[in-house]
């Protein structure tokens, strides 16, 4: 199987199995000479981890991470860092009865029609379990972008299944289980009890933004800033949308309201998203995906077996009833690690270009330029 490494300068190559022994990754190009310990990665890994709260899966994992290489006295050492994460709490009984049939929705039949061979254990390779390296990764990319430019990464859920959840503010989003931007989210915890009695799921809308991102990363035409968003974002398990800026918004706007005019103040608004001609405005990077409802569900449906067999399919086990509810700190991480690879690559090219600074503004969280010294 190839296409397990996300990335080139900043190069992050993902390994293991939902079920096997341990997952995890190797970095390859985290710049030397940063402090870093396994406490800068567990609190992003925490976020996403399962079984924390009634409304995600009750697999227990504790995702603790180890550094294997990479760290010398408790800094990077330009050497690749290896990131291990052991799995715990596999219940691999959950899928014997499915090892033969194609679940609906699932990646059974492709993962079986082009390799011959699956793992059916809680999906194998295919498993969202495969997210927690990556989250490890974008810790890392999020503590050095910070450090450097001191660009921070934030996401929440915009939308579950038909329930459009209002921007109240950001201080609200660790305090509850959806990562959502509201005080009050009983109306969402009600919501989520009465689809996991009916045996259903539902999909979610999340936002994710970069602030204090410097202006002029991403390249024209082929390797653009929001195109390798827009692949970073599809690279996540379940995501069926990704939206730049107005996305699909943009439709019905008007010229005169699409493009963002510029004062000598900055920028009087965002419909970009922080992007223009391929490369970063030094406004907000926004950037919204939509994730499909899950498909492990205990309703039955109708499918087919390995001898090409009507089956009806009942899927056991533990599962998210909706995937989007941890997907948040997955977003940003996605995020953080596509910033991280265009900046050192704007840090190789164009690293003594010393243009001179204009205000960024027009965004919510205004962002100043940062020159690449």
């Amino acid at each position: 199987m190839s296409g397990n490494t996300f990335g080139t300068l900043f190069a992050v190559t993902n390994f293991g199995e939902s079920h096997g022994p341990a997952i995890g990754c190797v970095i390859d190009g985290c710049p030397p000479g940063m402090a870093l310990s396994e406490a800068d990665i567990q609190g992003d890994l925490d976020r996403r981890r399962p079984g924390t709260s009634r409304h995600v899966t009750q697999r227990n994992e504790p995702d603790a991470v180890q550094i294997l290489s990479g760290v010398y006295e408790g800094k990077t050492t330009g050497t690749p860092i290896a990131l291990l994460i052991q799995n715990t709490d596999q219940r691999s009984k959950d899928y014997g009865q499915i090892a033969q049939q194609f679940r609906p929705g699932h990646a059974d039949f492709t993962y079986w029609k082009k390799y011959g061979i699956r793992d059916p254990r809680g999906g194998g390779r295919s498993s969202a379990r495969l997210t927690a390296p990556m989250v490890a990764a974008g810790a890392v990319a999020k503590k050095w972008l910070f450090e450097k430019y001191g660009t921070r990464f934030r996401g929440c859920m915009a939308q579950i299944g038909d329930i459009a959840i209002p921007f109240e503010g950001w201080e609200h989003v660790p305090n509850n289980p959806f990562f959502a931007p509201v005080a009050d989210v009983t109306q969402l915890e009600a919501y989520m009890d009465a689809l996991r009695k009916a045996g259903d799921s539902c999909g979610a809308r999340i936002r994710v933004t970069a602030s204090g991102v410097p202006v002029g990363l991403g390249e024209p035409l082929f390797d653009k800033m929001d195109a390798d968003i827009a692949w970073a974002m599809m690279g996540i398990n379940a995501v069926k949308g990704v939206e730049i800026g107005a996305g699909f918004g943009s439709v019905t706007q008007r010229g005169t309201t699409h493009g963002d005019s510029i004062t000598p103040q900055g920028f009087e608004s965002n419909n970009s998203g922080g992007v223009l001609g391929g490369i970063s405005t030094g406004q907000d990077l926004e950037v919204s995906i939509a994730i499909k409802p899950t498909s492990s569900i205990i309703s039955p449906r109708q499918s087919i077996d390995v001898n090409n067999q009507p089956v009806e399919v009942v899927t056991k086990g533990r599962h998210d009833p909706c995937v989007g509810i941890r997907a948040t700190p997955i977003a940003e991480a996605m995020l953080a690690l596509v910033v991280m690879e265009h900046a050192l690559r704007n840090r190789a090219q164009c690293g003594d270009v010393n243009a001179p600074d204009l205000p960024a503004g027009g965004t919510e969280h205004p962002s100043p330029q940062a020159s690449f010294l």
